[in-house]
């Protein structure tokens, strides 16, 4: 498999949020999402065996917690899922961050599956394949990144027509940041004020939780490996 990094921090999103965990990043992307805060994945990246990611993820016990994110991890499906059945049958408890653009049908059904659905101002709303939907469990989790009152608008109608909040454990929208942030540890770097959007959500009693990610927060936004 092609990797960006190993590394153990705490989860930032999520209903893990503020848990230890480690984080597997894959290298590559099919998207190119307007505020993607991940472009150092989409090339590039170093070759390692199954057997030397296992060990590397070993070296990082007690946490077992684990993440495969990216980029897209299941751009490499065919070596990724024996990956996670192997540390499912190590005892890992297993989350993958996807796009949901590519079939979810082989993820093993142990793992806690986090699918962020493009809106509109990422550039990429219609990336999600719809079959998806099908493939998603009360372990789950469905995830929108939202940049503007379109967005949003576009996440309450998906949430609603398809009755998320009935097939997934958690329905998260989540502020964007802005590409280019100051070191500042403030809501000032999100596209969308976190206030403005609470203030959405009540109004339409919307069935989702807000998510931030608090990791920017604990850390400078540009920080990697946190």
């Amino acid at each position: 498999m092609y990797l960006i990094e190993i590394y153990k921090s705490i989860q930032g999103e999520s209903s893990f949020a503020g848990r230890p965990c480690i984080f597997v990043r894959l290298a590559g992307c099919n998207l190119r999402c307007s505020w993607c805060d991940s472009e150092y994945t989409f090339t590039g990246g170093y070759r390692r065996s199954e057997d030397e990611i296992v060990a590397e993820v070993s070296k990082l016990a007690p946490v077992t917690l684990v993440e495969f994110t990216g980029g897209e991890p299941m751009l490499q499906e065919r070596e990724l899922v024996p990956l996670m059945d192997r540390l499912l049958n190590q005892g890992y408890d297993l989350l993958i961050e996807t796009s949901g653009e590519r079939p979810l049908d082989r993820v093993p059904p142990a793992v806690h599956k986090i699918v962020d659905v493009k809106c509109p101002a990422s550039g990429e709303a219609g990336s999600f394949r719809m079959e998806n939907l099908a493939c998603l469990t009360e372990r789950d989790e469905v995830k929108f990144v939202l940049a503007s009152r379109t967005d949003y608008e576009f996440a309450r109608t998906f949430i609603l027509e398809h009755r998320l909040s009935t097939r997934v454990k958690d329905v998260l929208l989540s502020p964007a940041f802005t590409k280019t942030p100051t070191p500042e540890r403030s809501t000032e770097n999100a596209l969308l004020d976190p206030r403005e959007l609470v203030e959405w959500m009540l109004a339409d009693g919307l069935p989702a939780r807000l998510s931030l990610q608090i990791h920017k927060y604990v850390w400078e936004p540009l920080k990697k490996g946190v």
